[in-house]
């Protein structure tokens, strides 16, 4: 029997790491059909179906889901916000405007999060703006400003 996308993002719960990982990788085979409703999971109750909803994402890496999981960065679980952030480095180029833009976010963690994520990408065009939050009020933004700017000065 096939399952559907709903039963699909439902076996997110699951604590079994192969069963997860096999759910995941029917939705990332599925791509496009299951982009919206892994987009409304990211809303879910379930912290588990929010967290691999965005793994999800990031491995599907349509930019349709950039303002969600952008969104998503202000999860109050860290976990959730960890998945959101690593996905918008999947989907790499076409989420790097939108994470510059984010830098100036009221949330320490946002900003946080989206220093992360342009470390990640390791382009050098974030380094003006990463350089900015060097001053920044929070010491877990600056902490997180200055290991993107290491990560991009070592390329690697």
């Amino acid at each position: 029997m096939v399952e559907t996308i709903e039963d699909l993002i439902n076996a997110l719960k699951t604590e079994d790491d192969l069963e997860r990982e096999a759910t995941l990788g029917e939705l990332e085979i599925r791509g496009e059909e299951s982009l919206d409703a892994l987009i409304e999971a990211l809303n879910n109750r379930n912290k588990n179906i929010r967290r691999y909803s965005a793994q999800a994402l990031g491995y599907i890496g349509n930019e349709k889901a950039i303002k969600p999981l952008i969104n998503t960065l202000e999860d109050k679980n860290k976990f959730v916000r960890r998945e959101a952030s690593t996905a918008l480095v999947h989907i790499g180029e076409p989420a790097f405007d939108s994470l510059i833009e984010i830098l100036d976010h009221e949330n320490w963690r946002v900003r946080g999060a989206a220093a992360w994520a342009l470390g990640s990408m390791k382009k050098p065009e974030a380094l003006e703006a990463l350089n900015a939050l060097l001053e920044d009020e929070s010491g877990f933004v600056k902490a997180g400003a200055k290991n993107a700017i290491a990560n991009i000065e070592r390329g690697n």
